[in-house]
């Protein structure tokens, strides 16, 4: 058994036992106990808050479904095409598939014809034509998300005015989709067309909660079903809502502010050597070409790519906050 055997049945030994921890780990005890305790606090509190806190937690439990899929769980093909949705853009699945195809070939005919060597071409090809697409996706999704949640207050804010001038809550769902421009528009648009074709407001909202998948407009939807289902003053509601977010904006803002030289260090540090490498083996192959061609020099660099993954993602998990 060679070196690369030797890692190879290595690594599937280690992935075996991670997977067999997984499905034997059986739920958080102290989870359960503290769920527990929590239900009982609810049912024999004489406190008024917490009275209030159990009636939304049953009217949230009422208004769930009996069978919820969510939007893209079927099967890859699913998954892609929200992904593609969330973008705002106009992109097919056929569109996709010829891009990251013609990329990846691209990319492999270019290192053939530098290398000479078909697996790293055909390896770094195939990375490339299916990484780069994907990141672009993420990236244009991420930047419909925050165009969604720097209008969103305001559309909310819209409708709270809506509301205490009398208009019906569909009336000024209508109004948002005329007045607000960008995804948030874009968004209430199709609400108000699905709604006009017959479906109520509940269904209409959580078809695009689960289709946007941000938990702002999620929010909006809670507060909404919670609201129908207590009564009260919704115009009141949407109003603390919409504060809660621009104070949620403004601390992803100083949270960002905080952590910026943080991931600038992270970028630098975990872009660095594989900059280097591949300046080194474009200027000069053979000097560095053993890494393509002895098994030592392979599993060494393999470990080492490694090692410099997990490094990497620590630094991003030390340099990420969620709110």
């Amino acid at each position: 058994m060679n070196i690369i055997q030797l890692v190879l049945v290595a690594g599937g030994t280690l992935a075996i036992l991670v997977l067999a921890y997984t499905l034997l780990a059986g739920p958080n005890a102290a989870k359960v106990g503290h769920r527990r305790l929590q239900q009982l606090r609810y049912r024999h509190s004489e406190s008024t808050d917490a009275k209030v806190e159990s009636q939304f937690k049953k009217a949230i439990a009422a208004r769930k479904p009996k069978r919820h899929v969510v939007a893209g769980s079927g099967s890859r093909i699913d998954a892609l095409a929200v992904r593609l949705d969330r973008t705002g853009k106009n992109w097919s699945l056929a569109q996709y598939a010829y891009a990251s195809l013609g990329l990846g070939l691209a990319v492999a005919l270019i290192l053939f014809l530098r290398s000479g060597s078909i697996p790293l071409s055909l390896g770094v090809g195939t990375l490339v034509g299916a990484g780069l697409p994907h990141f672009v996706i993420g990236w244009q999704i991420k930047k419909r998300t925050n165009l969604f949640n720097a209008k969103f207050p305001d559309a909310i804010e819209l409708l709270v005015r809506g509301l205490r001038s009398g208009l019906p809550v569909t009336e000024t769902l209508g109004v948002v989709a005329q007045e607000v421009d960008g995804p948030v528009g874009v968004e209430f648009k199709r609400i108000v067309e699905r709604i006009k074709i017959g479906k109520t407001m509940e269904d209409a909202l959580q078809n695009t909660a689960d289709r946007l998948g941000i938990p702002e407009f999620n929010f909006f939807c809670i507060t909404l079903a919670i609201q129908r289902e207590t009564g009260g003053n919704l115009a009141e509601t949407l109003s603390n809502l919409s504060d809660v977010l621009r104070k949620r904006a403004q601390m992803k803002l100083k949270i960002r502010a905080m952590s910026s030289e943080s991931k600038a260090s992270a970028y630098i540090v975990g872009a660095l050597p594989f900059i280097v490498f591949f300046l080194i083996w474009w200027i000069n192959p053979s000097y560095i070409g053993g890494f393509f061609e002895d098994d030592r020099l392979i599993v060494t660099g393999l470990g080492g790519l490694v090692w410099m993954s997990l490094g990497a993602f620590i630094m991003a998990k030390m340099v990420s906050f969620e709110i």
